[in-house]
């Protein structure tokens, strides 16, 4: 099976690519810039700006191929050109999307497919809404063979997957409290990048998927404290110490968090992944948060570039924890 990644150096892309290699698949991707990760032996690279449709047809010549692959559509102008692009060659055209689309708070939990999608604010899902919308007008009125795939919050061994980073994981280990929104008993889903691809692979090139939208999540559902505890573990931080601040008073003095924290993380978010394991049969998660925390803390441990600490949120941490915060969390 011929398969098209259109970007896919990154994180998940990455890994999906390593899967998809490894099961046998015939991979290209197109990137504009020499990829940040280097793809799995055996894959074609190409030199394009994949938003743009004239240097992608260039690129691409006469190549047809089973799946496309959209990892870099982050607004309507980066796909705007793709229905026409690939109109007759390819048999699925799949934009990756966000779990971030859904209505927050959630009408009814748990999600699925076709809980409620709306974002008046937050520039990040609300573009992503407007991606589908467009696709899912050309696939309506075209027959442009549409699959959404929506991961939730994917992490590898290069990425601390809370909003302090590594600066989070270096407080724990120095004895200085880390603060945690609201009461730290939201409840969130994480999956690794490697049971990500598991599930993502075995929806290329299946007919069941074209016109239909796919949540790939995992069932590691884990409070907001369980997440930092189980990071100071894997960090040799027998008795980390957390403080709790509202999502409000953390966005007061880091404001570049207000939109994550006020239309995403402060919710608790639970999936149904039904229509995942209609499609994938057979599908588990086999990577534990707490073997994926050991991963990546051993990685950074090796890497010193990835060890940055943030002096600003530092700071801006010891300014809440020193605030008394008497407003509902």
């Amino acid at each position: 099976m011929k398969v098209l990644f259109l970007g896919g150096a990154g994180m998940i892309g990455s890994a999906c690519a390593d899967e998809a290699v490894a099961s046998g698949l015939d991979v290209t991707i197109v990137t504009r810039t020499e990829p940040r990760r280097q793809p799995p032996p055996g894959v074609r690279e190409l030199r394009a700006d994949v938003r743009d449709g004239d240097q992608l047809r260039e690129a691409l010549g006469g190549a047809e191929f089973d799946a496309v692959v959209n990892w870099v559509g982050f607004t309507p102008d980066d796909v705007r050109a793709h229905p026409e692009v690939f109109a007759g060659r390819t048999g699925q055209y799949v934009f990756i999307s966000t779990c971030s689309v859904f209505a927050r708070p959630v009408p009814q939990l748990p999600v699925t497919e076709s809980t409620p999608r709306r974002q008046p604010v937050f520039d990040y899902p609300r573009n992503k809404i407007a991606c589908e919308v467009f696709l899912e007008n050309a696939y309506r009125e075209g027959g442009f063979p549409l699959t959404i795939v929506r991961p939730a919050h994917v992490y590898d061994r290069t990425v601390v997957p809370v909003l302090a980073g590594w600066t989070a994981i270096d407080r724990m280990r120095a004895g200085r409290p880390v603060v945690v929104h609201g009461d730290g008993t939201s409840l969130w889903t994480l999956m690794h990048s490697r049971d990500f691809a598991r599930a993502f692979v075995p929806l290329l090139g299946n007919g069941h998927a074209v016109g239909e939208s796919v949540n790939v999540v995992s069932g590691d559902i884990l409070t907001w404290d369980q997440i930092h505890l189980t990071l100071a573990e894997a960090a040799g931080v027998r008795e980390p110490v957390l403080r709790h601040r509202s999502s409000e008073s953390i966005a007061e003095v880091l404001p570049g968090w207000r939109d994550v924290l006020e239309h995403d993380f402060r919710h608790s978010m639970l999936f149904d992944p039904g229509k995942l394991r209609a499609l994938v049969p057979g599908f588990a998660p086999t990577v534990s948060f707490a073997e994926g925390a050991r991963e990546l803390v051993a990685h950074h441990d090796k890497e010193p570039r990835l060890r940055a600490v943030d002096a600003e949120l530092n700071s801006a941490f010891d300014r809440l924890i020193e605030q008394t915060d008497a407003r509902p969390k």
